[in-house]
């Protein structure tokens, strides 16, 4: 069908948001019949349906999600609630895109939170807002608090600490954590810090548990010392980095929670004319693309990213469709070894 099949005889002289009248007058036909035309009901003939279909297509013309979800209790809307649009939530916003092609699905992706970086509770508004209305169910990306009850379907990644809370999708925390610090034990290093993430997420307190197990391992023990808050942010972990590296011993090695705090960890070290790795080693968490282009290239855990997005999906339009489901889906991480870590200074070369 071409939209340049007939000329429009009437188009619109609105600048605004086309709508149905704007599109009935274009294309010669009563409003009644537009509408019959975009929900797929009977009683128009092929050549007057295929004309308002071309008008449709050339004007753009859009119906309500709103009052198409209250006449058909569906909008097939997925929304995606996040706190912004960094590189770990882009990432995973890839694979929910890539899963949701040819599902019926449209994405809206969807932040309460982006104008205040301290906002709690801000999925609760969200999905009391949107639920219902204009999408069927969500996916939300690193929540900030529980959501044990919701008005529509809801699969969480990477989810928050509490119980009873909606499907889970997250990867192998603890292994994850304590493979990097093993790896930074077997290089030689004693004096291994860790910038943990936000508290309140699972992953964070599973992986300073990894890295407290692993040091347990090795007959290392604890420092609280070592430990500093970095909330997953940049910023914050060069507080922490500063902290840390201005003690009377400081470390010879940081474990950061994500690749944006071991970002914030190089970018101290270089303040302090500390070279990475020969000074300091650095291992992050994540592999975001950033990660194997950064001076030196990270080392780090990769979680599969856009695997989560795209089983987060399929979990939740198996939720919509009254599917069983797996709660919880836990995928594999992996070290992926660069040029961020070596030896600790002064130590005697390999045989």
């Amino acid at each position: 069908m071409s939209t340049d099949a007939h000329p429009i005889d009437n188009p619109p002289t609105t600048t605004g948001r086309v709508t149905i009248t704007d599109v009935a007058r274009a294309a010669g036909v009563s409003v009644a019949t537009v509408s019959k035309v975009v929900n797929g009901r009977y009683g128009v003939a092929a050549t007057t349906a295929e004309r308002v279909l071309e008008v449709v297509a050339h004007l753009g013309y859009e119906t309500s999600l709103v009052a198409s979800s209250l006449r058909r209790s569906r909008t097939n809307v997925i929304g995606i609630l996040l706190a912004g649009f960094d590189p770990f939530a882009t990432e995973i916003l890839k694979g929910i895109s890539a899963e949701a092609v040819g599902k019926g699905y449209e994405l809206l992706a969807y932040s309460g939170a982006i104008s205040d970086d301290n906002a709690v509770g801000w999925e609760r508004r969200s999905l009391s807002r949107l639920g219902g209305t204009l999408i069927d169910g969500a996916i939300i990306l690193t929540p900030t608090v529980n959501v044990p009850t919701a008005s529509v379907p809801v699969v969480a990644v990477d989810p928050h600490t509490g119980s009873g809370g909606p499907s889970t999708v997250d990867c192998d925390n603890i292994e994850g954590a304590r493979a990097a610090t093993r790896h930074l034990i077997d290089l030689g290093h004693r004096r291994i810090a860790h910038v943990r993430g936000r508290t309140d997420l699972e992953s964070a307190r599973l992986r300073e548990q990894g890295y407290r197990e692993s040091l347990e391992d090795a007959g290392i023990p604890y420092d609280p010392d070592l430990v500093r808050d970095g909330g997953y942010r940049a910023a914050w972990a060069t507080d922490a980095a500063r902290e840390l590296l201005s003690l009377d011993d400081p470390p010879t090695a940081i474990f950061a929670a994500n690749d944006l705090s071991a970002f914030g960890v190089m970018e101290v070290a270089r303040e302090r004319g500390l070279r990475v790795p020969q000074d300091l080693s650095v291992v992050g968490f994540d592999d975001i693309p950033e990660a194997a282009s950064a001076s030196p290239r990270l080392t780090t855990i990769a979680q599969p990213l856009q695997e989560m997005g795209m089983r987060a999906v399929t979990m939740l339009i198996a939720l919509l469709e009254g599917r069983r489901i797996e709660t919880h889906v836990q995928l594999p991480s992996q070290l992926v070894i660069r040029k961020s870590t070596a030896p600790p200074p002064g130590a005697a070369p390999e045989a």
